[in-house]
């Protein structure tokens, strides 16, 4: 049967007495009391079975077995503050794995990333996107950004931001397609849906024409951020996310011919597990996401 290891508050107690061949420095460096070394030293060489010092009137010295111990016990500990150290120090740079939606990240994270950058150029940010739920228990990641209801159990949630559903169309197209005016002239335009088809009929719904503009017509994409590159491209009208949209407004690739804008019950969540809140390097790249939400996009050319 293998020897139990004392604790490594009887060991850490052992070592500094030994550096300092004095109970009362070794109680001073640990923050304790001078009797709280005195009975974790005890209580070693009890368990060791054999004395580890020689108490002199004034002065302490280590027995052959105690210089033996203390040579072992210094470098362990030595060893474990460097890794300890390390440690540390990687969770304050290096890598953070950030999972999200493939068209988050596509109109809305990647196009923010180099302010990130120029902010923290000691933290490197691995991007990967799933429209599935990453389980972090079996993953490698460090924070996820969701969009939904919010309801993901066992996890560190905050609602980061909420999204209106508005039209968004080239200004190309205002100039060269059929009139766009009112919300009834869309009956002469393509729509464009991403997956959630029923979107366009709400807006409709909320507009007034759900009944003179088709809802049902227009080509499908799997992901809204190809939604907007056909948008942009003059395809046709869609129902754009506010969230993703923002950028290309920003930046004129994109307009909104009508005001009305269709609140949504989902919105996008900032999670993770929550012994990752107080990462530093994870710490800091919430806190950017969150400065960030609050920025009004303005154009990059």
């Amino acid at each position: 049967m293998a020897f139990q290891l004392p604790s490594l508050r009887a060991l850490r107690a052992f070592e500094a007495a030994s550096r300092h061949l004095s109970f009362t420095r070794a109680a001073n460096e640990l923050h304790v009391t001078q009797a709280a070394i005195s009975h974790q030293i005890k209580g070693l060489e009890a368990r060791l079975g054999m004395p580890l010092f020689r108490r002199l009137n004034r002065a302490l010295l280590l027995t052959e077995a105690g210089q033996s111990l203390f040579l072992a016990v210094n470098e362990a500990l030595e060893l474990m503050a460097v890794a300890v150290d390390r440690l540390h120090r990687h969770d304050q740079t290096g890598e953070v794995t950030v999972t999200t939606m493939d068209s988050f990240a596509a109109t809305w994270l990647v196009p923010r990333l180099g302010r990130f950058r120029k902010l923290h150029p000691e933290i490197d940010i691995r991007l990967t996107t799933s429209d599935v739920s990453i389980d972090f228990s079996r993953e490698s990641v460090d924070l996820g950004i969701r969009y939904g209801y919010g309801d993901w159990p066992g996890l560190h949630i905050e609602k980061f931001m909420t999204e209106e559903l508005f039209p968004v169309c080239s200004p190309a197209l205002l100039k060269t397609g059929s009139p766009i005016n009112q919300a009834s002239d869309l009956s002469r335009h393509t729509l464009l849906h991403d997956d959630m088809r029923i979107d366009w009929r709400m807006w409709l719904m909320a507009a007034g024409v759900e009944g003179i503009v088709d809802a049902d017509r227009g080509p499908s994409f799997g992901h809204s951020n190809l939604v907007i590159q056909a948008a942009i491209h003059g395809d046709g009208i869609a129902l754009g996310r506010s969230v993703l949209v923002a950028t290309a407004l920003a930046e004129g690739l994109l307009v909104k011919p009508f005001e009305l804008a269709l609140p949504t019950n989902f919105a996008y969540y900032v999670v993770c597990p929550e012994m990752n809140l107080q990462r530093p390097k994870i710490k800091a790249f919430r806190e950017w996401l969150f400065e960030e939400a609050t920025k009004k996009e303005v154009s990059s050319t």
